[in-house]
């Protein structure tokens, strides 16, 4: 198989009824990369939905003007055309054909164009695509609009394999000997039956070493036949999150037709075991682990949906670093680039196909949980495209050894929102502070959540048919009334939001069931929830990073939920979170004003440090994973005390002239950070990211290098060389690339994502730069000299 991306489309951001026609003029609209993201180029307006980010929509529409000529079509062999997402309600024509839709802007679109290029009139194949985000409340997140994932065409010849390959399994598996199955079906398009040989190669990407096994198979003229293989692979090296070793799976079909033929195509794939156990949690070719995950949507702010893979993998090393080793993707399938970075890496993944199914959800479109809401969204085609979109999700992301579980829906039992049962005649869920009396108490006239058992039933019916080796789970919201009516019952591993306070009488009550935290808050009491209960797997904090929607009120347009900012950065708390989750050891210091009235606990209200006055009484919080720690603030030692509720050491102190120094230590091993009142920026510290040499290694070898993007980080700092305690406007100027975009994580900066300046929020931001070669990157700001990064892709 050969694959051709789609990258450069004509696109409008009008509906243009014609436009579907093979000889449309599309010479006068922009030209832009796949993939793209309209609505993020918008300006932000307090007109638009709080819900999905205070960003319009619209209709837009994309032509490709594809060369038969350089597709080297094969005489008999199919041609595909795939779309691995576009947000949404999806319409293709190739040449003027009408191929077909998609409602969800989430799922893998694959359409057969064999016998429309044998009609086509000249060389020019022309890719026409129609998407439609009128319905902006339609998601309780940003989702973006347009095609924004990649696009290819796929070439095969006349004999091939299936549209998805081959299905790679690990039946069995030690560090001696692994039991893998691989399972494809052989097509042949051929007027004559052939008999094909099967060779299968497994190569490792870590040492080489190759396995390789073939077997023969008869498929008849214009049909197909199925060949499962189990093969013993000696001495495999194993998948884990600790040692991600990965293999390259090659799949050769050789016959003869009048000639020697053949035909290959490559999977990555990956060698492990895992289970979860009601009693003992998760575990990792028989090694015990701990899932400490994070919830991911797939947005990058600037950048909207269209999320280059060198973004999320900067994005994922930092979370990475602080100890995370799991992602919950929440709460859709993403993009196919974020799974194999997972691979990659070592992150173990839960997948997710719904966030609603028959009956929508509150969507706010005028700050979070502000009556009254709408109910736009996916469940006007849950009906329909459910099982296709489910199978959809599994068939793209099975091979990747990363994924662990496929959960089949997200809050789908949150309390009258919108099923209610008569057994709890008040009902509130996690997110209801503000919610009104009459949206609580039990009405008959909603949905009855019963219903939901026999929709579960159906959905892990299809999910054990698409893939029996992994569980399903499903993320429960209420499991004080689903835990009854039977919902929990369909699923093999039961995902609970918030409810740490149940794990102990519901393990009791469900002594054979495996629990799991998939969703969570950041207090260290949910952590010690897990800690404590060796048959808890695991939690998923909700989130990992800030996120686009979900917004509680203009002009604030994201959610503050993450421990990374939009921008990447690091906030306080990923230092507090880094103390809990990572092995190596850690100190970090951080301070916030004593007579802060709100909530004691560390997230969300720690401060950066700042410039305190002499005398000033300032809480200081120290985050470390040491076995005793020492505070000193201008070489006066400052006793601290453990706090258990927030997971660190804290103190009340006065402030005074000189550095703050925290020293912790554990065996032999001693960590530091020290804190000094900032100055004024006297300079722009500006430098490309570039991932440590082992991931950039691991994911090359994957096939993921991601050439064209390059990211700038940009510090104000002072005379000392500390961050800066004051911000500025910083303009960009690209020379030799194309600036995508400017991202200071600020969630309340509404300034357009288009514009080539923004001010810096706590002292940083961060620059992307497509560039195919070496691009100039100049960044200016009032009264500092400016800084030039010298970009490389």
């Amino acid at each position: 198989m050969r694959t051709h991306d789609i990258e450069r489309w004509a696109f409008t951001a009008t509906d243009v009824p014609e436009a579907w026609r093979k000889g449309h003029d599309d010479t006068t609209w922009r030209t832009v990369t796949v993939p793209h993201d309209w609505s993020v180029e918008q300006e932000f307006s307090p007109e638009c939905s709080s819900g999905t980010g205070y960003l319009p929509g619209g209709v837009g529409w994309y032509r490709a003007h594809v060369s038969l000529a350089g597709l080297g079509i094969t005489p008999g062999g199919p041609v595909r055309l795939v779309l691995h997402g576009a947000y949404k309600n999806a319409r293709v024509w190739v040449n003027g054909y009408h191929l077909g839709r998609r409602p969800s802007g989430w799922a893998r679109i694959g359409l057969d164009l064999t016998e429309i290029v044998s009609y086509a009139p000249d060389d020019d194949l022309v890719v026409a695509v129609r998407v439609s985000h009128e319905d902006l409340s339609d998601s309780r997140w940003y989702n973006g609009a347009g095609i924004t994932r990649r696009v290819e065409i796929q070439v095969h010849e006349p004999v091939h394999l299936g549209e998805h390959g081959p299905a790679f399994t690990t039946v069995a598996a030690d560090a001696d000997e692994a039991r893998v199955a691989i399972g494809q079906v052989v097509h042949n398009e051929l007027a004559d039956d052939v008999a094909v040989t099967v060779r299968h190669e497994l190569v490792s990407l870590t040492s080489g070493a190759t396995h390789a096994v073939e077997h023969d198979v008869e498929v008849p003229a214009g049909g197909s036949a199925p060949l499962d293989v189990v093969t013993r692979v000696p001495r495999p090296e194993l998948w884990s999150d600790r040692d991600p070793h990965l293999y390259r799976l090659t799949t050769t079909l050789s016959w003869h037709h009048g000639e020697a033929r053949t035909a290959a195509r490559s999977d990555v794939v990956g060698i492990r075991t895992f289970a979860f156990d009601a009693d003992t949690g998760f575990s990792i070719n028989g090694e015990p682990r701990l899932l400490k995950g994070v919830c991911l949507h797939e947005d990058a702010g600037c950048l909207g949906n269209a999320v280059p893979a060198a973004v999320w993998l900067r994005r994922l090393l930092r979370l990475r670093e602080m100890g995370c080793n799991a992602v919950r993707m929440a709460h859709n399938p993403h993009a196919p680039e974020l799974y194999a970075l997972c691979d990659a890496l070592g992150l173990f993944v839960v997948d997710e196909a719904f966030d609603e199914w028959e009956n929508p959800k509150n969507k706010w479109w005028q700050g979070h949980n502000v009556y009254p809401p709408r109910h736009d969204g996916y469940a006007e085609h849950f009906p329909e495209w459910h099982e296709q979109d489910l199978r959809a999700m599994i068939d793209a992301h099975r091979n990747h050894p990363s994924v662990i579980a496929w959960s089949i829906g997200n809050e789908i039992d949150y309390p009258n929102d919108p099923y209610a049962h008569p057994s709890f005649s008040e009902m509130t869920g996690n997110n209801d502070a503000s919610k009104p009396t009459a949206e609580r108490v039990y009405d008959p006239d909603r949905p009855d959540m019963r219903r939901l058992t026999t929709i579960a039933r159906r959905l892990a019916q299809i999910v054990r048919e698409a893939d029996p080796t992994r569980p399903v789970t499903i993320a429960a919201a209420f499991p004080e009334l689903s835990a009854s009516t039977g919902l929990l019952e369909q699923v093999d591993v039961v995902g609970y939001n918030y409810k740490e306070h149940l794990y102990a009488q519901d393990h009791e009550r469900f002594p054979d069931v495996p629990l799991l935290g998939s969703e969570n808050g950041h207090h260290h009491e949910a952590w010690r929830a897990v800690v404590d209960n060796d048959y808890i797997a695991g939690q998923f904090l909700w989130t990992g990073i800030d996120y686009l929607g979900e917004a509680y009120g203009w002009p604030i347009h994201g959610s503050s939920a993450g421990l990374l900012t939009l921008a990447g950065f690091e906030k306080p708390t990923y230092h507090l979170r880094r103390s809990w989750w990572s092995d190596e050891l850690v100190a970090h210091v951080v301070t916030r004003p004593v007579d802060d009235d709100r909530d004691r606990g560390v997230r969300p209200y720690v401060h950066l440090p700042r410039g305190w006055q002499d005398g000033e009484q300032v809480e200081v919080l120290c985050f470390s994973n040491g076995d005793e720690v020492t505070l000193t603030w201008a070489g006066e030692e400052v006793p601290v005390a453990r706090d258990e509720d927030a997971g660190c050491w804290s103190a009340v102190t006065t402030a005074r002239p000189g550095p703050l120094l925290l020293r912790a230590r554990r065996g032999d091993a001693v960590a530091q950070h020290e804190l000094t009142s900032p100055g004024p920026a006297v300079r722009i510290a500006a430098s490309q990211w570039r991932a440590p040499q082992d991931a950039a290694r691991r994911v090359a070898a994957a096939g993921l290098l991601d050439v064209g993007v390059a990211q700038v980080e940009c510090a104000l700092l002072d005379a000392h060389g500390q961050r800066a305690g004051d911000e500025a406007l910083v303009s960009v100027e690209v020379e030799g690339g194309e600036l995508l975009g400017i991202e200071n994580g600020d969630l309340a900066d509404t300034t357009p994502y288009t514009e080539t300046s923004r001010r810096t929020h706590d002292g940083r931001l961060v620059v992307y730069v497509r560039c195919d070669g070496p691009a100039q990157v100049r960044l200016s700001a009032p009264g500092l000299p400016p800084a030039t990064v010298e970009c490389v892709p």
